[in-house]
């Protein structure tokens, strides 16, 4: 099953993409006041989730929430303008991930969930999360509630509202990760690490789908994450849908215009996925999650438990993150060995 110890050649791959492939990256001192000051990059200007956002210098002392949000500033080598993180430690072993060193060098703030308070004290400029991804109107914790205490934010793309309640999503989930490279490599003044990254990644994806199954071969592949009289899986906005689509598969609840939602098992079960991927995080583990669909009655007669063709990707892979290409890939070698 896939792990966070990735093969190896795909390992090389994600480590060059995180020192910026070798592109000529602006040094740290090239950043902020100074810059500005010569003339050079600042005030800059980005969209997000259809906000424009001007920034006057780089921030300082970001705060970030969740693994995948936390290694999109490490992949672009911005430990040193962050005071911190904040996420459960339910995410996989971190010693191995090509950004390990970003872990060792920031500050984990807390393994629980973020609020304003803990921002406050961690002296913040800006906290990078997203809709669920911290932020909640429930809890009072919003972009607009930092903006009142002198607190500026920018939302994860993946998490972008679109307008019908609160249904997530407005641009396909790879573009989503590549969008918010763009714009913070734009924001720190790193704009070639971002290109660079960016490059790396969709060569990695199209070297995937060249090998990946297509037309009538392409299984139906079901997103499991968590829930028992429900599921809850992922719709055509979140990270799952590009994986399972360019890794070859056919993604059974694209028409979901959401992003991560609750469905019923009978249309599960009308739509007959011929592969299940588990969402591997969480006190549930990934086998148990494999033991229950393998005995929930319901599902006795789904093509991917009758056959057993269940397979498991860690939760960063499938949320946007920097690992979303090699999980393209590793999804794209599972779905031809099934096929095999």
């Amino acid at each position: 099953m896939p792990n966070l110890a990735r093969p190896a050649a795909l390992a090389l791959v994600l480590a060059f993409a995180a020192t910026g492939c070798g592109a000529d990256v602006p040094s740290q001192e090239g950043t902020g006041e100074g810059a500005r000051a010569s003339g050079g990059h600042y005030p800059v200007t980005v969209e997000n989730c259809g906000e424009k956002k001007t920034f006057e210098r780089a921030p300082r002392r970001v705060v970030t929430n969740d693994v995948g949000i936390t290694e999109i500033m490490f992949a672009l080598g911005l430990e040193d303008h962050m005071a911190g993180y904040v996420m459960p430690d339910d995410k996989g072993d971190l010693t191995k991930v090509p950004w390990k060193d970003g872990y060792r060098k920031t500050e984990w703030l807390s393994k629980e969930r973020i609020t304003k308070e803990l921002v406050l004290d961690a002296r913040a400029d800006l906290v990078f999360a997203g809709w669920n991804y911290g932020f909640n109107e429930g809890e009072g914790f919003t972009p607009a509630a930092l903006r009142s205490v002198g607190v500026d934010s920018y939302l994860l793309s993946e998490s972008c509202r679109n307008g019908r309640g609160k249904a997530r999503g407005v641009m396909a989930p790879l573009d989503a990760l590549y969008t918010d490279l763009r714009n913070l490599g734009k924001v720190f003044d790193v704009e070639d690490r971002a290109e660079a990254l960016v490059s790396s990644f969709r060569e990695q994806v199209a070297e995937a789908r060249a090998k990946a199954p297509k037309g009538v071969d392409r299984p139906r592949v079901f997103l499991y994450d968590s829930g028992e009289d429900k599921p809850f899986t992922s719709g055509a906005f979140a990270g799952p849908h590009d994986i399972i689509t360019k890794a070859g598969g056919d993604h059974v609840m694209k028409d979901l215009e959401d992003s991560w939602t609750t469905v019923g098992w009978e249309t599960v079960v009308d739509r007959d996925p011929e592969v299940i991927v588990i969402n591997d995080y969480g006190d549930t583990t990934a086998e148990q999650k494999r033991r229950f669909l393998m005995s929930y009655e319901p599902l006795a007669n789904v093509s991917a438990v009758k056959n057993d063709r269940i397979v498991v990707l860690d939760y960063v892979d499938l949320v946007e993150s920097p690992r979303n290409p090699a999980a393209v890939s590793s999804l794209a070698a599972d779905l031809r060995r099934l096929g095999s």
